[in-house]
């Protein structure tokens, strides 16, 4: 019997493979946090698409998975005690892949714990300030006559980033020469800043010493590249 159709959402979302996790998400700064991960740690994934842009997030539907209505959320069929789990928020979704599979999160008590850190520094600093800034850069707030909330958020998207520059110093990744959940959760927002959110030059990327080549790094394994792109666009 398949247990997953007890679940709303599999209603609007059929899963083809019901053994498999689903995941459900747009390739944006958030959900790509969650397709990396998958495809760095193997698991078998089946990706659906939420157009946000059409409200599918909203949908009674997908309200059931998350109430809160944000991309990502997931579907394991294989959760704690063998039952199937929901889960939503990208960084307890990292957590909780990084737990069942053993990887990309120091097993040390005194390592996890900086790696959560670093984590927690993403979702609570890194992703809602950039988010402002590509708001008020590029997007309606764009409009508004008054640059002083575009700088405000300016100033600080400047200050997180050399945050992660001198993290950065002497070390290939955010927790040494261990790449994890951390580097994870951050790829994607910065590489948004300073492409789809054109803020390259707002916040002075290029005078950066260490964290472009991290960037570099992070954005040449293969995983990330195919993680950027799920679930596939359907332009």
């Amino acid at each position: 019997m398949n247990r997953l159709t007890n679940f709303p959402i599999t209603r609007r979302w059929p899963a083809r493979h019901p053994d498999w996790l689903q995941f459900y998400s747009l390739a944006t700064p958030n959900g790509v946090k969650v397709s990396i991960m998958l495809e760095e740690t193997g698991l078998a994934y089946e990706a659906h698409r939420v157009d946000i842009m059409t409200d599918e997030n909203a949908t009674p539907e997908f309200l059931s998975l998350n109430p809160n209505g944000k991309i990502p959320a997931i579907l394991d069929p294989d959760g704690p005690e063998g039952e199937p789990i929901a889960m939503f928020e990208s960084g307890a979704i990292l957590l909780y892949l990084a737990d069942k599979t053993g990887r990309l999160v120091p097993a040390n008590g005194s390592l996890r714990l900086e790696t959560i850190q670093w984590l927690f520094f993403q979702m609570a600093a890194i992703g809602p300030i950039f988010g402002q800034v590509g708001y008020f850069n590029k997007f309606a707030g764009k409009a508004i006559e008054d640059k002083r909330p575009l700088q405000r958020y300016v100033a600080e998207a400047r200050r997180l980033l050399v945050v992660l520059d001198h993290r950065l110093e002497g070390s290939k990744w955010i927790m040494g020469d261990q790449y994890t959940i951390a580097d994870i959760a951050t790829i994607g927002w910065v590489q948004n800043l300073i492409t789809f959110y054109e803020a390259r030059e707002l916040v002075d990327y290029d005078s950066l010493t260490h964290l472009p080549a991290w960037l570099d790094r992070a954005l040449a394994r293969p995983a990330v590249q195919r993680g950027l792109n799920v679930p596939a666009s359907t332009a």
